[in-house]
């Protein structure tokens, strides 16, 4: 059992509930409002420690920082390569690949680790928008040329 600190409770606390899968860097910039004198060290010891005994997960994509999540049930994880999030991603039957693998492979398959990449909702609508600023123009454009004809 690990000793009790209030400095993990508040990291704790932050990511309690959370969505967004902060990095060890947003962890440290809201703690340190409660804690002015803790260190990035300090926050990264204890979501390593949080992380060893399973109360939280370290998300790492080998692309940008590690994130964390508090929820630890089964699920995958989707990064966005246009914003950087991370959002969770809810499948079932999630154990099935272990068993499939399982049986593939000579050896015991004891879990895995996958995200899947993707563009949010968000970035998809940032991608629409300028993708067809050039149709909107030609639009005005026209309905222009069209009133300046009829002069």
């Amino acid at each position: 059992m690990m000793k009790y600190s209030r400095q993990r409770e508040c990291i704790r606390e932050f990511l309690s509930g959370r969505q967004d899968h902060p990095t060890a860097e947003t962890v440290y910039t809201n703690v340190k409002k409660e804690f002015p004198n803790i260190s990035l060290g300090t926050v990264y010891r204890n979501l390593a420690l949080l992380t060893e005994v399973g109360e939280i997960q370290k998300i790492s994509t080998g692309i940008g920082p590690d994130r964390f999540d508090w929820n630890t049930a089964p699920h995958y994880h989707v990064l966005c390569r246009g914003c950087g999030s991370v959002m969770d991603l809810m499948l079932e039957n999630i154990n099935h690949i272990n068993i499939l693998a399982g049986n593939e492979f000579d050896g015991r398959i004891e879990g895995h680790i996958a995200y899947f990449l993707g563009t949010c909702k968000a970035c998809l609508g940032k991608e629409s928008k300028e993708a067809n600023p050039q149709e909107e123009e030609t639009a005005d454009n026209l309905e222009h040329k069209a009133k300046t004809e009829k002069s």
